[in-house]
């Protein structure tokens, strides 16, 4: 059996196929199909862009992180837990958000969603250290692959199945069967083991203070602006170009049952397969000119979006409608595959092993911002400029993050090997 293959058929790295599934299908629910539900109930675009700040706690987890570091729930240890706790909470917001009309209820709707945000933004944070307690510092670098691909097949659950089945079954039943899918990573943190106790933290305060000052100590303020800055505004374009995909295909003139089956399928095997690339290319390239050359990649990939704009409203799909449809999604996909796997190499490399919980917390809540704030004016936006000013709008937002990369990552910066672009520093 070939090495690579030997290290993949592990118990961990099976662990880690379930904790990147249970992560992210709350996520892809909000952010595609809670917002093809409203649409397609007739709800307005700038209500429905204004969803995006129920996103909020996916950018604020950093404040409640050391909450789960100082303290456990009796009987079943500080990240068993917090990620059944979670889990089980999560079943039910799920299917729980069907029984209520948008039509009627959209405060209620509203809520239950940014309870559900709340929900799986506290358990990324008990998954993240199970998983990074559980790998030894030489499997960090796979798990962590495993663990991003299998958070992106969780996206094909609510990103397709769901979208398939709401045009056979009522909405209610199609989010109880979506809900249903947090039983096997509840079922996987009832069986596993509470890994070993490291280091933890003996007061709040020390669990608060340590890891900020440790960050602004070893970067001083003027590293630590830079890096935060670059952080925020690297995914900035990408992030907002995909902030109302569902409802962009859907005034296309696309059905639910086309995105599900070719916009879902189209962007999620480039993006696995970018990832996967990305991870063996930077082995020779470095994180620094990886992250210049699929930054390029990620932003070319924005104008795709912009020239099916330009065709205007389809009156009638054929298969020549569906390939462009698979092109552009499928070429912004890679784009995203490639950058996320630098984007979350560099973030890695910025954290200190001591502390690896709250300042990871902390740096992908900062990531989390487009998404969450600057995502809730796209239907404005989108009112404002229409779809084709939108997406070179997109465009000339993801520069910025690209300028940064002369401060925080030079081109003739020392490049790092496999191991190390996985391990925090």
């Amino acid at each position: 059996m070939p090495a690579w293959l030997a290290a993949l058929l592990t118990r961990k790295m099976l662990i880690c196929i379930f904790t990147g599934f249970s992560s992210g299908l709350p996520l892809y629910l909000l952010l595609n199909l809670l917002p093809a539900w409203l649409r397609s109930e007739g709800v307005d675009l700038k209500t429905i862009g204004f969803f995006a700040l129920i996103q909020f706690p996916y950018t604020w987890k950093f404040l409640w992180s050391p909450l789960l570091d100082r303290y456990s729930l009796p009987g079943f240890g500080r990240r068993r837990g917090w990620m059944l706790l979670t889990q089980f909470g999560l079943l039910f917001a799920i299917g729980a958000l069907g029984g209520l009309d948008p039509k009627t209820n959209i405060w209620p709707i509203l809520w239950l969603a940014a309870l559900l945000a709340l929900l799986s933004a506290t358990q990324d944070i008990a998954v993240d250290a199970f998983r990074r307690e559980i790998l030894k510092d030489e499997e960090l670098g796979l798990g962590n692959a495993v663990h991003v691909n299998a958070y992106r097949i969780a996206g094909l659950i609510p990103g397709s199945l769901s979208l398939i089945l709401a045009d056979r079954l009522p909405w209610d039943q199609v989010f109880w069967i979506t809900g249903a899918f947090m039983i096997p990573g509840m079922v996987m943190a009832w069986l596993v083991s509470e890994p070993a106790v490291r280091g933890t933290p003996k007061t709040l305060r020390q669990a608060v203070t340590e890891p900020f000052q440790e960050f602004m100590g070893r970067q001083g303020w003027q590293g630590a602006a830079m890096v935060l800055g670059f952080i925020f505004l690297y995914k900035l374009g990408d992030s907002l170009c995909t902030a109302l995909a569902t409802p962009f295909y859907l005034d296309m003139g696309f059905t639910k049952t086309d995105i599900g089956l070719i916009a879902k399928h189209a962007g999620l095997w480039p993006a696995v397969i970018g990832a996967l690339l990305g991870g063996l290319w930077m082995v020779k390239l470095g994180i620094n000119r990886a992250l210049w050359l699929f930054g390029v990649v990620q932003l070319v990939s924005i104008f795709g979006f912009a020239w099916l704009a330009a065709q205007g409203h389809y009156d009638s799909i054929g298969a020549g409608e569906r390939i462009a449809l698979a092109f552009v999604i499928g070429l912004e996909a890679l784009g995203v595959g490639l950058g996320t796997a630098a984007f979350v190499a560099f973030i890695a490399r910025a954290t200190h092993p001591a502390y690896t919980a709250t300042q990871m917390a902390l740096f992908t809540s900062l990531a989390a911002v487009p998404r969450t704030f600057v995502n809730a004016s796209a239907g404005w936006l989108v009112e404002m400029l229409g779809w084709y000013g939108f997406f070179w709008l997109c465009a000339a937002l993801a520069v910025p993050g690209m300028l940064l990369l002369f401060k925080v990552a030079p081109w003739s910066g020392d490049a790092v090997t496999a191991d190390s672009a996985a391990t925090p520093k």
